[in-house]
């Protein structure tokens, strides 16, 4: 039983600082994906209506997608990582929408069945696929727990924002992150 304490104070030193530069690049990438996120879908709205297809409000967020700022960190913050990676980010939101819309379907009336399910599902599915992106979690619970509207286009979350949003954010992080000499990214693909 001591040895299971023992295991909770941590085995490592705590990471190094992280160059300003580095943390200035970070910070450029993910205002620039982000905003073009929030562009993006401001570009789809009809005038004057407030309404995306006549489904979503301009007032809707959960359109856009909170999972992406935990993206952005990965993918302008630690692109090392093997979350960060193209496979990972893209792969592991889209199977994770799939799975959300999938488990509120399933259970439009036991939402923390659904909600469970979705977060336990999308996890093991990543891992199965080598797809792990753990803000893909975020993405299905939101399928769960979004506006009534969000479920009503139910597998239409999947490309839009989803897809969507991954690719915008891929697509940024490919050009931002490889403008310094010190950054690489992606470190592969598949």
């Amino acid at each position: 039983m001591r040895n299971y304490f023992k295991r909770m104070r941590g085995a490592g030193n705590s990471p190094k600082l992280i160059p300003i530069s580095q943390v200035l690049w970070s910070f450029f990438g993910a205002f620039i994906g982000m905003g073009l996120l929030f562009l993006g879908m401001s570009l789809i709205y009809y005038t004057p209506s407030d309404y995306i297809f006549g489904l979503i409000s301009e007032s809707d967020m959960n359109f856009i997608i909170g999972s992406f700022g935990a993206s952005a960190v990965l993918v302008f913050g630690a692109i090392d990582s093997p979350f960060a990676q193209p496979r990972n980010l893209v792969g592991g939101h889209v199977l994770s929408a799939v799975v959300g819309v999938f488990c509120y379907q399933l259970f439009p009336s036991q939402i923390w069945l659904a909600a469970a399910l979705a977060v336990a599902a999308s996890i093991a599915l990543m891992q199965l696929t080598r797809t792990l992106h753990p803000p893909g979690s975020a993405t299905a619970l939101i399928a769960v727990i979004g506006s009534p509207q969000l479920h009503e286009i139910g597998y239409l979350y999947v490309l839009l924002p989803v897809t969507r949003g991954a690719i915008i954010l891929l697509i940024v992080a490919i050009l931002i992150n490889n403008l310094s000499k010190n950054r690489q990214y992606p470190k592969y693909w598949w």
